[in-house]
């Protein structure tokens, strides 16, 4: 019979370094990770936010937490986070990047090339950096990176250019550097999350004028017919992370409920801030 680890013992005492752990699907990841034995250091703007994370998961006696405030597009602070990491724990196994922010859905020619540059800095050339500047001690280790992405990546969606750019980029970046880096001993996969009830769906559905429907409108476009939570998402990260995916690397995995697949209706979101697209 094979020996067969639980995902705690394949990665109890590994050393992580994740962007956007203060809140949502990267805080749920960096709980996840540290629950499971795994010493992490992430990054984020709240130094509030953090620090109260940090203080709450070192109660719990199992992966250590360290917060190093950090906004992601100072690559160069970027850069230093990552270095630290590394003179905390001494190596770095796994990358998490999941730092990112989905901007008020417009149409194109009502985006400027600012907020454009800045979705393009914050969700993509981010990601570059943490994989650019990491990857030199996780090929040391054999590690693994995830990229937390988008269904919409695949997809696309309303008034979304800006969002979806970065998205589908992420997609085949992490497909060009699965290729580039399994010669090395590292894998990178990525995460594709659908509708989740984070705190950023929370203040959305708050705006609504009518915030019952935006939740049954939200919740009816997966089969399973509900959000998800940031914590199935951790899950999935946890496992890809882990080695219980040791021969799994350059997929995207779905956390969607079903979302992206089977046929239906294609109707115009009534919930969008500039109404639905009316067409010419």
């Amino acid at each position: 019979m094979m020996d067969y680890k639980t995902i705690e013992e394949g990665v109890r005492g590994k050393a992580a370094f994740a962007t956007g752990g203060t809140m949502g699907i990267g805080k749920a990841c960096v709980e996840a990770f540290c629950a499971a034995g795994i010493n992490t250091v992430t990054v984020g703007r709240s130094a509030e936010k953090g620090k109260a994370l940090e203080k709450e998961i070192n109660s719990w006696g199992r992966g250590k937490c360290t917060f190093l405030e950090c906004d992601v597009t100072d690559f160069d602070r970027l850069r230093t986070c990552i270095d630290l990491t590394v003179e905390e724990h001494g190596k770095l196994d796994i990358l998490l990047n999941c730092a990112g922010y989905f901007p008020l859905q417009v149409p194109i020619d009502k985006t400027s090339l600012e907020d454009y540059k800045a979705v393009l800095e914050c969700n993509l050339v981010a990601y570059f950096v943490t994989m650019k500047h990491a990857l030199p001690y996780i090929r040391t280790q054999k590690g693994s990176i995830v990229n937390v992405g988008s269904v919409l990546g695949t997809t696309g969606d309303e008034g979304s250019v800006a969002y979806c750019s970065t998205k589908g980029a992420i997609h085949t970046m992490t497909r060009a550097m699965a290729i580039d880096e399994a010669r090395n001993g590292v894998r990178v996969n990525e995460l594709k999350p659908g509708h989740i009830c984070t705190e950023m769906f929370e203040l959305t559905t708050a705006r609504q004028d009518d915030p019952d429907g935006f939740v049954k409108y939200s919740d009816g476009l997966q089969w399973m017919e509900r959000g998800g939570t940031a914590q199935e998402c951790a899950y999935a990260a946890l496992f890809l992370v882990s080695d219980w995916a040791s021969f799994i690397t350059g997929i995207d995995l779905h956390v969607t409920g079903g979302f992206e697949i089977g046929e239906g209706p294609k109707l115009p979101n009534p919930y969008l801030a500039w109404g639905p697209m009316e067409k010419k």
